[in-house]
């Protein structure tokens, strides 16, 4: 643990980074439905949506999975599901593709979809 409570400014939990070697562990196994922001680090919009996708992980915590897959660093991924433009957010429950948003959208926007995937 850090010394002397130096913690982060961010004390918020972040979505999870998830690469092609364990996409399938933490995405296509999840017991819960889990959104998946793909993204880049050249990508202007992108750095739009990333706090958005760390706030509903925070707040869909315990019914949804949040992560971020870096599509420079593990395009395979991003080429198996035909990811053209970012930023792209898909939501995946039991292994399948369910739903895909694409482009900066606002953060009502992404709960709505969030909200016909996840058990009430």
């Amino acid at each position: 643990s850090r010394p002397g409570g130096a913690r982060p400014k961010r004390a918020e939990p972040q979505a999870d980074a998830v690469t092609d070697g364990d996409w399938e562990e933490k995405v296509l196994k999840s017991d819960l439905p889990v959104l998946v922001d793909f993204w880049a680090p050249w990508c202007g919009p992108c750095r739009m949506i990333a706090p958005l996708v760390d706030e509903l992980a925070e707040e869909y915590k315990g019914k949804l999975k949040a992560v971020k897959l870096n599509t420079d660093e593990s395009p395979a991924v991003a080429t198996e599901y035909g990811i053209r433009s970012i930023p792209t957010v898909m939501i995946f429950k039991n292994g399948k593709k369910m739903d895909t948003v694409i482009g900066a959208v606002p953060k009502q926007t992404l709960a709505q979809t969030i909200d016909k995937y996840i058990d009430e």
